[in-house]
């Protein structure tokens, strides 16, 4: 039986006044209405509430009942999770198709996880003897494994606020989400433990304690592994005007990078791109295992004509669910697309409950709320006892490209990684279009051990060695705009043409080459060295006496410059071959000169 806590006051639009309220919570999950339409207490004060509702509140009237759940919004945390598309609150859209037909009606309440679907389950071996021993089980510990899909192996967790001896352990077999597989007893009694539990999407997960960043997140994007690289378990902002590539920058990211789990959240974005996503993202094939990228996805739809509440707790719900698989011993990477509409939904429920607006609109509280969603990233040691990691990849839509602007400042304050988008870039279809120059890693000392114990010595200084020649090249492009390059001696118009290799050559990366689109992180280095030694090499014939004219007349110059098309990721010996080739080339070059 519902049980009514107050009454609606007043209706401004998601924004609901209520009165008369008792035993009511913040936070807590409320129905609003005839039609149980889904909401949240937002603000107590006295026997009045501010309730924002997840759905259209037309109809809803004063005098219309409230009913209180006990419990705040949560989510369903187990198998079933994988593949599936949701909207902001975790109601699965493809069921709710089903029965709504092309649009969600008010009211409709379908269960997060299939409650008919069954599920093989094993029982942990450890568990099954603390089950003998009467030994005392603690929140996170695996009960045992499902195999949700070929890559995934989902661990079934003790709720992590539980802690009691374990009285019974199902068998092996095939149960139901719903089914008793474990009986806990603690203090308050015994608890009956399902494959499933819920979880507050607006409270952390517990952890044992943070580890510190060390391991790169492999992305096989040449400018971000080698240039900007993040770290698992770290956050990244990815800003970016209309039409710059955001977008295709998390798809690259969620089909290429080796996180276990991506999670990826349309938040407040056009229909149509969420649409591209929902289309083509069951269609990709994931090169670890030929299957669909969907075996290791969840989606999280929330487009702009949906209701702005539910877009606000959409980054909560991707969250909280990249935290239970990163629980189990998974690297979970995040993508929230973006996080400008969630900050925008933030804006209009604060102007409907007339709290005090700070910079261009937004609450005082933004920064805020910017810190706590960053800050649930991490690498993680967890309470199953197992290392796993969250890491936060979110796309900023400044308005007119303007990185000033509060959202993008408030985030660079946040984050540790900057892929900063530029718009002469995506115009040119210079893609991925990060800028060279406004990006930045704060990862790079962080993971340096990691490359030069799994890849070689030496990176860090080519790195720094080819960012030193691309801002020489930027004040070199003032002087060319004035007085053309022709002015310029040959030692300078070389740096120039290095440059513009090494931005065609290496940076620009083409997603429709089945070669190009992925580049090992071996390819990435070696690549690299082959042209900062044509660099070196190069600079000394050209001190020599060789003009710039025959250093690009050379064969191996066209060479380098496709080696990102002809060179496979499996056989890395044609990079040997370029490599000789310039050898020679240069040694006779020298030898003419000397």
């Amino acid at each position: 039986m519902k049980r009514i806590i107050g009454e609606v006051d007043r209706v401004n639009g998601p924004v609901i006044n209520a009165r008369g309220i008792t035993d009511a919570r913040m936070y807590e999950l409320v129905m609003v209405g005839e039609d149980s339409l889904v909401g949240e207490v937002i603000k107590l004060e006295t026997d009045n509430a501010v309730i924002q509702v997840y759905e259209d509140t037309t109809g809803i009237a004063p005098l219309d009942s409230i009913y209180g759940s006990g419990m705040p919004l949560s989510v369903e945390l187990g198998p079933g999770i994988i593949g599936t598309i949701y909207d902001g609150i975790q109601r699965p859209l493809e069921r709710i198709r089903d029965i709504s037909n092309q649009y969600i009606e008010r009211g409709v309440h379908v269960p997060s996880l299939s409650r008919d679907r069954r599920w093989g389950f094993e029982p942990d071996t450890k568990t099954l003897q603390s089950v003998e021993n009467g030994e005392v089980i603690k929140g996170g510990s695996v009960l045992g494994t499902v195999r949700e899909t070929e890559r995934v192996e989902h661990r079934i967790l003790v709720p992590p606020d539980m802690e009691g001896t374990l009285d019974y352990l199902a068998p092996a077999g095939e149960y139901v989400i719903e089914d008793e597989i474990a009986r806990l007893k603690t203090r308050e009694g015994m608890h009956r433990l399902s494959l499933m539990h819920r979880w507050a999407i607006r409270r952390p997960r517990p952890v044992r304690k943070r580890l510190p960043l060390s391991t790169p997140l492999i992305t096989g994007q040449r400018v971000i592994d080698t240039l900007f690289p993040v770290a698992k378990g770290g956050t990244v902002a990815i800003p970016g005007g209309f039409g710059t590539g955001k977008t295709m920058t998390q798809q690259a990211l969620a089909k290429w990078c080796d996180a276990d789990i991506i999670v990826y959240i349309g938040c407040g974005e056009r229909g149509n791109e969420m649409t591209d996503v929902l289309k083509e993202f069951p269609g990709l094939v994931d090169p670890r295992t030929g299957k669909t990228l969907m075996e290791r996805t969840v989606l999280i739809a929330n487009t702009s004509n949906m209701p702005v509440s539910a877009r606000e707790a959409s980054i909560y719900t991707g969250v909280t669910v990249a935290e239970y698989f990163r629980d189990q011993g998974y690297h979970v990477a995040v993508m929230a697309d973006s996080t400008s509409r969630w900050a925008e939904a933030l804006r209009e429920l604060s102007g409907r409950m007339e709290e005090m607006p700070a910079e261009e609109g937004f609450p005082a509280y933004l920064p805020t709320r910017v810190a706590e969603f960053y800050e649930r990233a991490g690498y993680m040691d967890t309470l199953s006892g197992k290392e796993g990691s969250v890491s936060i990849i979110g796309a900023v839509s400044p308005p007119g490209g303007d990185f000033s602007e509060p959202v993008t400042q408030h985030t660079k304050r946040f984050v540790r990684c900057f892929w900063a988008l530029d718009r002469g870039l995506a115009n040119a279809r210079h893609y991925p279009s990060i800028s060279w120059i406004e990006s930045y890693s704060e990862y790079l000392l962080d993971i340096e051990p990691w490359w030069e114990e799994n890849i070689g010595e030496g990176l860090s200084e080519d790195r720094k060695e080819i960012m030193e020649l691309l801002l020489k090249e930027v004040k070199l492009q003032q002087v060319v705009k004035l007085v053309g390059p022709d002015a310029l001696p040959d030692s300078q118009r070389f740096i120039l043409e290095v440059c513009t290799l090494f931005k065609n050559g290496f940076l620009q990366q083409n997603a429709f080459d089945d070669i190009d689109r992925y580049s090992t992180v071996e390819k990435q280095v070696r690549m690299l060295s082959i042209i900062l030694k044509f660099w070196r090499r190069g600079s000394e014939a050209i001190r020599r006496g060789a003009t710039l004219g025959k250093l690009k007349r050379l064969k191996v110059y066209g060479d380098i410059v496709k080696m990102k098309f002809t060179v496979p990721n499996d056989d890395l010996s044609f990079l040997d071959k370029i490599e000789a080739r310039l050898e020679r080339s240069m040694d006779q070059m020298e030898s003419i000169y000397a």
